[in-house]
């Protein structure tokens, strides 16, 4: 067994402090938050909503803006599956899952920003206004991926698996280095 040199230790523990208080709250946020969200769906009533608030309301929300841009369509319950169907002009175009509500994007976005921290204030504020345009997005980003989807069956894994991946990730990315090159504690001290 190789002895541990403690004095090394403690210096490289000094020198790379911010990265590890960095990656230790970003951690723990990321945990917490997962684990409520997880205690949400969990303890959700499948029988009012289904499958559960947040996705109904993502795929009710994706029907009416459909509908907005000239599109007939539905949001009903699956019948063999805990989804949401997304019916356009009388045709099955896409399901709406848990993972498609934007709260795992949203959790991966506050979690970084709260590590990240800039003044309190600030970061609530950003938290907040970040949270609501990646939830608008996304519901953006259903409704594009569904009348492509309409239009486009035969392109169904590079519009979803590819495209539109790319746009909330991208969006979150854009809206991450803003934050940090901005608001956040590493570019107040570079100031």
């Amino acid at each position: 067994m190789v002895p541990v040199n403690h004095e090394i230790v403690r210096e490289l523990f000094k020198k790379y402090k911010s990265v590890v208080r960095f990656i230790l709250t970003f951690l723990s946020v990321y945990i917490i938050l997962s684990l409520a969200y997880k205690l949400y769906l969990d303890f959700s009533d499948g029988s009012k909503y289904y499958p559960d608030y947040i996705t109904s309301m993502v795929a009710k929300q994706s029907e009416d803006l459909l509908n907005v841009f000239g599109y007939e369509s539905q949001a009903i319950p699956h019948d063999s599956e805990p989804t949401m169907k997304l019916i356009v002009n009388g045709k099955y175009v896409a399901r709406v899952i848990e993972g498609c509500n934007s709260v795992s994007v949203i959790i991966l976005f506050m979690s970084f920003i709260i590590a990240f921290a800039g003044r309190k204030h600030t970061t609530i504020m950003y938290v907040l206004a970040g949270s609501v345009l990646i939830y608008v997005v996304n519901l953006l980003r259903i409704v594009i991926l569904s009348i492509g989807l309409y239009h486009y069956p035969w392109r169904r894994e590079i519009l979803h698996t590819v495209i539109f991946p790319l746009i909330i990730y991208g969006m979150v990315f854009l809206l991450w280095m803003f934050w940090v090159n901005r608001f956040s504690h590493i570019s107040q001290k570079n100031e």
